[in-house]
């Protein structure tokens, strides 16, 4: 179905009702000096919800995801996550999230079980018995015999599966994703997004940076296009072919 651009009316009906959310964004804007990173972003984003962020580089993707993890303060406006906000509680709300980077970094010398064994125990302020973990990795798609080995010799998609299952022993309600498929072939493309519709039908709310139309079709439940800092459409993925998703793209990515 070929979709109708949002008027400013209607565009933030498109993006949520805030009621129950997991992810909010409140007029959240970020300068830096005279240029503006992320101009008035209202979102909200609910359990069992991909959002996908699209734009090209600058537009204020990763700026939206580094406000949301506190890495950097909002110039006005706030981030929330869990009904808290990530400025005033940023320990509290860091237990309800997790973050996969593009380049997940772990312990190159430890195995994969040793790896979410320690990052496990700091999340959650316990230790795991072995069997639980092993469950993680084989639940985030690893490869029995893989879990043992070094991830230095791991492929890129064997350790974002490693963070998804760091994202399961946590029970994350949200997950953050900056360009998680980048650089990954076909089959491990496909398999994240299999382990994202999973921790989606848990019921975890997840906001998904990514420059992948096709990815974003087919694993958003929505997507929002943002240029120079701005939210400028929120669309249903089920409301949208892939022609049209990437016609509209296009569209606002022209000067």
């Amino acid at each position: 179905m070929t979709s109708v651009a949002m008027t400013p009316e209607t565009q933030a009906g498109a993006n949520g009702s805030a009621r129950g959310a997991v992810l909010e964004a409140r007029a959240l804007t970020k300068r830096y000096g005279n240029f503006t990173a992320l101009n008035a972003l209202d979102l909200a984003i609910h359990p069992g919800e991909v959002f996908c962020l699209l734009g090209a580089n600058g537009a204020g993707k990763t700026t939206t995801i580094n406000l949301f993890l506190n890495f950097v303060e909002p110039t006005t406006g706030s981030a929330h996550i869990a009904g808290l906000d990530v400025t005033k509680q940023p320990l509290e709300t860091k237990q309800h999230v997790a973050y996969i980077p593009e380049q997940v970094m772990l312990y190159k010398n430890l195995t994969g079980l040793e790896n979410l064994d320690y990052f496990a125990s700091l999340a959650t302020s316990r230790r795991h018995e072995r069997e639980e973990l092993l469950e993680y990795l084989s639940r985030a798609g690893l490869q029995p015999d893989a879990a043992t080995k070094r991830v230095g010799d791991y492929s890129k998609g064997m350790r974002q599966k490693v963070g998804i299952a760091i994202a399961l022993a946590k029970r994350a309600q949200a997950l953050l994703l900056d360009e998680p498929t980048s650089g990954l072939d076909p089959k491990a493309s496909n398999e994240f997004s299999q382990l994202l519709d999973m921790l989606r039908g848990q019921g975890a709310a997840i906001l998904m940076a990514t420059h992948d139309l096709f990815r974003a079709k087919e694993t958003g439940t929505r997507v929002g296009i943002m240029k120079h800092g701005t939210l400028v459409q929120t669309l249903s993925t089920a409301d949208i072919g892939h022609a049209d998703l990437e016609r509209l793209y296009l569209d606002h990515m022209r000067d």
